[in-house]
């Protein structure tokens, strides 16, 4: 067997062994879940149509941290930390669409829109749309609660003290600090200081998707594989500076992405008035009256094609998408230089290279 052989059965074991244990563990919460009420079975419905596929980006991150670190192929501790970490992005997820309005995810309703359109055809009383977020709110808690739940059953190596326990107990926590930095940057971005606004960008990125992308699962499965300080300090000058090129790039896709491909319609960040850095270059290289366009176009639900495409002009032409395709190159050049210094065995820092070009590199 060549190693490219054995990396992409072991990756393939992995995930199906993770896409087999969040079967099982919500087959398992499903019957729970039916004693209280039959009503119920949307909320798992939803959460068990999130997490069937995906790319497992987070978990694969998890599985190469552990065997870096000497953690053995396949072991049940990492898949279940995979599936814990699953769980957790499909919660991150739900509440994301909620906060951004988002309608799809993955070519298909949000969770928030399956649980309207499901109020709609039931004909049933109130606004549909209320009821959609409440319950999209409630089936992400729960989703939370069940990664919560999945992560405890590691045992010791998970334990209160632990520093996966901690890397754990911070990734969710900044996430949502995160989240509320971004939020507030939509509203209160057009009257702070403009001077500051693509470091705010910045910081965005780095504590909503970057250190839960990233850093905190290779640090996770290093963490329960046993890995020093030093392994880890490693691992996150590798992660880190990929996890901020790959948020990069996905708000450079909100804005220039292909709607086939991204599975969301073309210009969505700007109805949702995202002030990425892509979005905050531009409002800082842009000539005034462009700049000024820009900063009352962003949030528009009714921004139409012609809008879009305007704004995409300006952001080509003022030079703000070249800026930020060079912060990805640099961000992508620190990560790679990061990889090549890492003291692993050929096959986790193969795999951990072609996550790394995977995530830089892709379309969706």
């Amino acid at each position: 067997m060549t190693p490219f052989q054995q990396l992409r059965e072991e990756q393939e074991l992995f995930i199906g062994g993770v896409a087999g244990q969040l079967y099982g563990f919500l087959a398992g919460q499903e019957a729970i879940m039916a004693g209280i009420s039959p009503d119920v079975a949307p909320l798992m419905g939803s959460i068990s149509n999130l997490v069937t596929g995906g790319k497992r980006l987070r978990a694969l991150m998890c599985y190469w941290g552990w065997r870096g670190a000497g953690g053995s192929a396949g072991h049940a501790d990492v898949v279940t930390a995979g599936c814990a970490l699953e769980l957790f992005q499909a919660a991150a997820l739900i509440h994301d669409d909620i906060i951004d309005r988002s309608d799809t995810r993955r070519g298909g309703p949000s969770v928030h829109r399956r649980f309207s359109l499901l109020h709609e055809s039931e004909g049933w009383a109130l606004d549909s749309e209320r009821f959609g977020h409440a319950a999209a709110i409630l089936t992400g808690d729960l989703c939370l609660s069940f990664s919560e739940e999945s992560f405890t059953q590691i045992g010791s190596r998970a334990a209160s003290g632990t520093e996966a326990r901690r890397i754990f107990n911070l990734m969710r926590a900044e996430v949502m600090a995160g989240q509320y930095l971004d939020i507030l940057e939509e509203v209160a971005g057009p009257v702070r200081d403009r001077a500051g606004a693509v470091q705010r960008a910045k910081s965005i990125i780095r504590y909503k998707s970057a250190k839960y992308s990233m850093e905190h699962p290779l640090a996770l499965g290093g963490a329960l594989a046993g890995a020093d300080e030093e392994l880890l300090r490693n691992y996150s000058a590798f992660s880190l500076p990929l996890g901020e090129a790959f948020q990069m790039r996905d708000d450079v896709l909100g804005v220039f992405g292909d709607p086939d491909t991204t599975g969301k319609p073309a210009g969505d960040d700007l109805r949702e008035g995202k002030r990425t850095v892509l979005v905050n270059l531009a409002i800082e290289k842009a000539p005034a009256p462009e700049s000024e366009y820009i900063d009352r176009m962003l949030g528009r639900q009714d921004l139409g094609e012609a809008e879009v495409a305007e704004i995409r002009r300006i952001i080509v032409e003022c030079g703000a998408l070249e800026a930020a395709e060079s912060l990805i190159d640099g961000l992508s050049d620190t990560a790679f230089e990061a990889l090549e210094r890492l003291p692993l065995d050929e096959l986790p820092l193969t795999a951990l290279r072609q996550l790394a070009e995977a995530a830089i590199s892709r379309a969706a």
